[in-house]
């Protein structure tokens, strides 16, 4: 069973920066595409960014591109999220997805982890 922590989150001020991380385990080997969704308070989940297991495809959401940056790195299993530019839109919990895909939008459909708060303020 897989299990995915995420880590990094907490308070910061607007254009400030953070790293999130999220560390996969409980598995041999994962084919799919890993990614960030988060959910603000009284908002629904959403998209925020996604990369394929080579690295090579990478789509954010229009709200955090050019500030958000996506990686991975397969040999710790484990999936990043360095935030710039933070603004106070950003405050949500952050969940990863370790099996992320394209229907008419991007979902999650493999395991979640707990998520990780991320506080911006002004």
């Amino acid at each position: 069973q897989v299990q995915l922590v995420e880590s990094g989150g907490g308070l910061v001020q607007a254009g400030g920066s953070l790293r999130l991380s999220c560390a996969a385990s409980g598995r041999t080997y994962s084919y799919y595409a890993m990614g960030w969704f988060r959910q603000a308070p009284g908002k629904e989940r959403e998209f925020v960014a996604v990369i394929t297991l080579s690295g090579g495809g990478i789509v954010y959401a229009d709200s955090v591109k050019g500030r958000f940056t996506i990686s991975r790195d397969n040999a710790k299993d484990t999936v990043y999220l360095q935030m710039n530019s933070l603004k106070p839109e950003d405050t949500a919990v952050y969940y990863c997805n370790d099996r992320v895909e394209y229907g008419s939008t991007w979902v999650g459909r493999g395991s979640w982890g707990q998520g990780t708060q991320v506080t911006v303020s002004s």
